[in-house]
């Protein structure tokens, strides 16, 4: 199972690529749609993750993305730092479980 990274800049992703993960830099809606339709094709790829651009840009695109089951979508932080609320973790699992904590 292979991870890919789905960023809006460079930077991101020649940093991931040193790591060893795949990916390509998107910059406009409809590329973004086209990738991540191409990803959920794509058996070999387990985890995609996005900077976090996305999901302020186009949250309904990346939260569509989220609720599938295969693959993992994660919104990682970019060069611009995290634009994470406080409690993020445990919003997240609110959402994921259906339980508030």
């Amino acid at each position: 199972m292979k991870m890919f990274l789905i960023s809006d800049n460079v930077d991101t992703y020649t940093g991931m690529r040193l790591a060893g993960v795949e990916g390509v830099v998107v910059h406009r809606e409809d590329e973004l749609r086209r990738e991540l339709s191409r990803v959920v094709s794509d058996g070999e790829i387990g985890i995609v993750l996005l900077t976090e651009k996305f999901g302020r840009d186009y949250p309904e695109v990346v939260q569509a993305a989220k609720e599938r089951r295969v693959p993992l979508f994660v919104e990682i932080p970019d060069r611009h730092g995290t634009g994470r609320s406080k409690n993020f973790i445990t919003d997240y699992v609110n959402q994921a479980i259906g339980l508030k904590l």
